[in-house]
């Protein structure tokens, strides 16, 4: 036992595919990436980090699915940090404007993902419960640390940001203790938690291509960048495919099909068989 990190069962490989899992939708969302990785043929763990929030009811589908279950507690952070990052202050500081973030989203759990740096792997490629993975991706474990994918979704403007629901680590725990002090610090503010932290943290990061981190609002802002063919993780920023009512549930059937076909076990279709984005008018 790491302190604040409880394995459940040990690991079986030395490279682990890691997911968040903070609530019961998230759950939800990770229950359908566990089968699309498990679909994928890969060696490594499939580990779930869950917080204390989450019911046994709720991960008990994942440990079904051969997922390795690790208790994580959220990071100790100071009251000030907590009410900086508390979601209706931080959602007023800073408001998304592109879309609508899911009442289930809590801003401060995101930060619970840094303990990955405390798991006992030697390489980690970390994947955010509402992704897919469409292809084997276990090439990203030979890609140093850190990379992530720009965070593309409207513009070539996008470019110069990371977007951290994908991202490649090496677990150790100088490199944790050290985020932790930089994380913390007086008058912290981190825009989009997480993903502002590690963009600071890691401010070389290397850049994977879209493919590995491709955004669904592409579908309907960038048409010509979609490409099924290519397409290795597919991203669920901002609605969730399980939400219901869902806003844009028209606009991004086919992507929404396809998840709840893998949150329901399948059959999958072939994406080759799926139908691309209109292109903007």
């Amino acid at each position: 036992m790491t302190d604040g990190l409880t394995p459940g069962t040990p690991a079986q490989s030395p490279r682990a595919y890691v997911t968040l899992v903070t609530n019961g939708d998230f759950a939800l969302g990770a229950r359908a990436l566990a089968h699309s990785v498990r679909l994928s043929g890969t060696s490594a763990d499939f580990v779930v980090m869950h917080t204390g929030a989450v019911a046994e009811r709720d991960i008990a589908p994942l440990r079904d699915l051969g997922a390795r279950l690790v208790a994580v507690d959220l990071l100790a952070t100071s009251a000030a940090f907590n009410d900086a990052h508390g979601r209706d202050r931080l959602h007023a500081a800073a408001p998304f404007t592109k879309g609508i973030k899911p009442p289930f989203h809590t801003p401060l759990d995101n930060f619970a993902k840094l303990r990955l740096w405390q798991l006992d792997y030697d390489r980690v490629v970390f994947l955010d419960a509402d992704t897919l993975m469409l292809r084997n991706c276990d090439r990203l474990f030979d890609y140093p640390e850190f990379c992530a994918a720009p965070n593309v979704y409207e513009s070539l403007g996008d470019f110069h940001r990371l977007n951290s629901g994908v991202f490649t680590a090496r677990p150790d725990a100088a490199t944790f203790a050290r985020m932790i002090k930089a994380l913390d610090k007086p008058g912290a503010f981190w825009r989009r938690t997480d993903q502002t932290f590690l963009q600071q943290f890691f401010p070389d990061w290397h850049g994977l291509p879209v493919i590995y981190n491709t955004l669904q609002y592409v579908w309907f802002n960038m048409p010509a960048l979609w490409d099924w063919s290519a397409i290795r993780i597919l991203h669920f920023q901002y609605e969730k495919p399980w939400q219901d009512p869902h806003p844009k549930a028209a606009q991004l059937a086919p992507l929404i099909a396809l998840w709840r076909a893998h949150a329901d076990g399948g059959p999958v279709p072939d994406v080759a068989t799926l139908p691309t984005p209109a292109p903007l008018p």
